[in-house]
């Protein structure tokens, strides 16, 4: 039967949206996206990004091959509510995640959630609702984690597939350690076993590895059935405590640190490799490539900046990204560095659902900057981008004895950092003065004051936490310590 001309001409316009609603913009077939998170690198770890003591050549050819972003923020200076950014497109003070999930009582001191509400956002949800093969492998830490096991299963938001470390309920990769002079690895976090199975152990220094396993097995089962998928590879190897090849063991935590930067990037070569030998998938996928905070005290390098992990000071916020998508970003922006769009982790879930075709969620707070991530653009996230430290982190001891501010805002080339009450401001011209050295409060003070308000007036909007009275009996407890 013909449909009649006038039916025709009410559902085309239906049918085309719906069409332009599924098909990525720029015109190719959905593409397949891997996020690969590190734990707590900092900004000028990658030698691409300036690091003259280690070599990481595959990140680097992946740089070489993508584009490199100088301005790109996490959320927050520590990984629970950083990744919940990464995860939801929101604030994740929104959530109640305010600094690392830890045990019952410790996160009810803070004003933490136990785990991330089921009711949040995800980007895997909303890209499997987009026809997506979702999976997640490494460290979750969005709950499930020391005496927190009730939590619900990573695949509740939106994962056909898991496997994760002692931080998240599900199948488990578990750590092995070894140092010089052991007779036989140890186990840690043993007890991590009733968070879900089934469990493999494996001895750390090669745990990347079995993570990218994991990885290369579901990216062949989607490509198998020409099914797009999006993978997240969150590896937590460069994260205390360290265990290199016990040939490059050295008794100084810096070196150990470098020895399993290069490692954990030496690791990852099979996957990438994977992907950029396949025809099929070299020129229709996407790597996002970044930290989740800066690094810790004594470990990492935030390259030029001041600050290190749980500071709202640069080095703790701001993280290197590589972004490699030869095959759909603009050709002449290859192999560059994108020095001045200003954007975070909000902005990922928007933006890499846009590319797939997905409509996101109402009420996120990033804003699709796919355009930026592929070369097209150098748009910068709209407005104003604020942080709120962890609760518990006023001081953060004997790393960080210096009682630290509590909020920052950065808008444009300005940066302020102040207590919660707006006192203490802290000014920085960052087009100038990346290090954070020459606070000009006193002598911009309308930008100080229209800098305090914005960022209180976000305070305002989002749950409390417990920082103000933990911040409190921190500084009291220094005073107290001081005057003995």
């Amino acid at each position: 039967m013909t449909m009649p001309r006038r039916w025709l001409s009410i559902l085309l316009p239906a049918i085309l949206l719906l069409v332009s609603a599924s098909t990525p913009c720029h015109g190719q077939p959905q593409p397949n996206i891997v996020f690969l998170l590190i734990d707590d690198m900092g900004w000028g770890d990658f030698s691409c990004f300036g690091n003259r003591e280690a070599k990481t050549p595959n990140i680097d050819r992946m740089a070489a091959e993508g584009l490199r972003f100088s301005q790109f923020y996490v959320n927050a200076p520590i990984c629970s509510p950083s990744r919940c950014a990464f995860v939801t497109g929101q604030y994740p003070q929104r959530w109640r995640i305010n600094s690392y999930l830890d045990n019952r009582a410790e996160n009810l001191r803070r004003g933490n959630a136990q785990w991330l509400d089921l009711k949040a956002p995800t980007l895997a949800r909303t890209l499997k609702e987009a026809g997506y093969a979702t999976g997640h492998f490494g460290k979750w830490h969005l709950g499930g984690q020391r005496d927190v096991d009730d939590a619900p299963a990573i695949t509740a938001y939106g994962y056909d597939a898991s496997l994760t470390n002692f931080e998240g309920m599900g199948p488990k990769l578990l750590p092995l350690t070894l140092k010089p002079g052991d007779k036989e690895p140890k186990k840690i976090w043993a007890d991590a076993e009733r968070l879900g199975g089934p469990v493999t152990w494996m001895n750390r220094t090669e745990i990347t590895t079995g993570y990218a396993d994991a990885a290369l097995k579901f990216i062949d089962q989607a490509a198998a059935k020409r099914q797009p998928f999006y993978v997240d590879l969150w590896p937590d190897d460069v994260h205390s405590p360290y265990f290199p090849p016990l040939e490059k063991w050295s008794p100084e935590k810096h070196q150990i640190y470098l020895a399993v930067l290069e490692e954990m990037d030496r690791q990852l070569g099979r996957l990438f490799e994977r992907v950029r030998a396949d025809a099929a998938l070299r020129d229709n996928t996407v790597f996002v490539i970044c930290s989740d905070n800066g690094p810790e005290p004594g470990a990492g390098s935030a390259g030029p900046f001041r600050g290190k992990k749980s500071q709202l000071f640069e080095g703790g916020i701001r993280s290197s990204l590589v972004v490699w998508a030869p095959g759909l970003m603009d050709k002449a922006k290859v192999g560059t560095l994108d020095g001045s769009s200003v954007f975070a982790a909000i902005d990922l879930a928007p933006s890499l659902a846009h590319l797939a075709g997905a409509a996101s969620p109402s009420g996120l707070d990033g804003a699709d900057l796919s355009s930026t991530l592929l070369g097209r653009a150098s748009a910068s996230h709209p407005g104003a981008i604020c942080w709120r430290r962890p609760p518990e982190r006023k001081v953060w001891l004997p790393a960080l004895p210096d009682p630290q501010p509590d909020l920052a805002v950065r808008v444009g080339n300005w940066k302020l950092l102040c207590e919660y009450d707006g006192s203490k401001p802290l000014l920085y011209d960052l087009s100038k003065d990346l290090g954070e050295t020459n606070n000009l409060a006193a002598q911009e003070t309308a930008v100080t004051e229209s800098l305090i308000a914005a960022v209180l007036a976000w305070q305002r909007s989002m749950p409390a936490d417990n920082g103000p009275t933990l911040g409190a009996n921190a500084t009291q407890g220094g005073a107290k310590k001081k005057k003995k």
